[in-house]
């Protein structure tokens, strides 16, 4: 995949957005566990890459180590982002930025003209991540997050 020359210019290089696999997931639930409040469990990774025909999962890996993991679903001419990940070890290096890259490049290649998101509230790094790659903040789910009823933006590119 090329990635757009701001992007590789931040980018080390060793960097590969490639499919995600089951033998990935140990690596993806690292990431998750680090990441998120209420982290998503093996088993409903496991349904969305054998079992979900709308979904498409990436990783990012960095010479041979899975650094980030990212899923969207792809409905017609839409992907709703469903997760973004980087491990804590790997973040500050663009690394977000060049999964998102990889993961608007397959929507692409599929077709997709536009993309979702949520975000939370209080996630203040990943919205300016967003805003950098053409997102703009269209709504708010109030109380959207059940660990912590914490709102979420609704975040478009449109067009991808």
């Amino acid at each position: 995949m090329a990635v757009s020359d701001d992007v590789s210019e931040h980018v080390p290089s060793g960097v590969l957005v490639r499919d995600m696999y089951l033998v990935d997931l140990d690596a993806v639930m690292a990431i998750e566990a680090h990441s998120f409040p209420t982290p998503w469990s093996r088993n409903a990774f496991q349904t969305e890459i054998l079992e979900n025909t709308f979904a498409t999962y990436l990783v990012l890996d960095f010479h041979g180590r899975v650094v980030s993991y990212g899923g969207m679903w792809i409905i017609l001419d839409e992907a709703h982002v469903t997760n973004v990940a980087v491990h804590p070890d790997y973040r500050g290096h663009h690394l977000g930025e060049r999964m998102m890259d990889g993961m608007i490049e397959r929507a692409r290649a599929l077709g997709v003209q536009r993309m979702t998101l949520e975000v939370r509230r209080g996630n203040i790094v990943a919205q300016n991540l967003y805003h950098k790659m053409g997102f703009v903040q269209l709504g708010v789910r109030r109380g959207y997050y059940t660990d912590t009823h914490e709102d979420a933006f609704i975040m478009w590119k449109d067009p991808l």
